[in-house]
């Protein structure tokens, strides 16, 4: 699926973090099967946030220039290319994708809590049991995820909202997204605390309490990407 840019030509945070780490194995003449600093010493060392380190490190994976060894740490890849180069656009940038879902979400639960009809209800209700059925027969809820979070853009009343709700969404099928879903999902499914984030939800709009439904997306969305976005150290 072709990812919609939000920023145009402009490097990403990730891609200048990742030339950054470049420079570094060039300059410290680090060779096939060397171990790089952990991600802390990492941060520390380059003046960057952890999130904006991870995917740095996972745009340089995706690339081969290093491999990331759960529980061992990083290592600089046999097949690496020998020249410099730089970063390439993989997508937006996860952290800051998600961080526009809290921003956007947060204040479309508020206005969905204040409009909120039966009809409405039962179309977030129905998304939730999809996701539940899709974990009970152990498959990704991604789709029926899509639909409650579109049913409550929906009930806000404002199309566009709606739309930029779909887009942000779809941004996770970006490379450095898939590939971060993928490595998490690879050590425990993260989708039974999701359920119940999505409960809460729904509890708060079935309460038609503006606060709560706000303050419940919003814990849901920062507990996502909390347990989508780690890579060990």
């Amino acid at each position: 699926m072709a990812t919609h840019s939000f920023s145009g030509d402009v490097r990403r945070q990730y891609q200048v973090v990742a030339d950054r780490i470049r420079v570094l194995i060039r300059d410290g003449g680090l060779t096939a099967g060397a171990r790089l600093p952990s991600e802390r010493e990492l941060a520390h060392q380059l003046g960057v946030s952890r999130p904006s380190l991870r995917e740095a490190l996972i745009a340089l994976e995706i690339e081969g220039r290093i491999e990331i060894r759960g529980g061992s740490g990083v290592y600089v890849c046999a097949a690496a290319p020998a020249e410099l180069g730089v970063t390439p656009t993989l997508g937006e940038s996860p952290a800051e994708l998600m961080h526009a879902r809290v921003v956007v979400e947060g204040a479309v639960a508020t206005l969905a809590a204040a409009r909120v009809d039966k009809a409405a209800l039962d179309r977030v209700r129905e998304a939730l049991e999809a996701m539940r059925a899709d974990v009970a027969a152990g498959r990704k809820p991604v789709e029926a995820d899509r639909r409650f979070h579109l049913s409550i853009a929906e009930m806000s009343g404002n199309t566009v909202l709606a739309g930029v709700v779909g887009t942000l969404f779809d941004g996770r099928h970006g490379a450095i997204s898939t590939h971060m879903s993928g490595r998490v999902e690879s050590v425990s499914p993260p989708w039974m605390d999701a359920l119940g984030e999505h409960e809460a939800i729904l509890r708060a709009l079935e309460s038609r309490d503006p606060q709560a439904a706000s303050a419940a997306m919003c814990r849901h969305l920062l507990a996502a990407h909390e347990r989508w976005a780690g890579i060990p150290d």
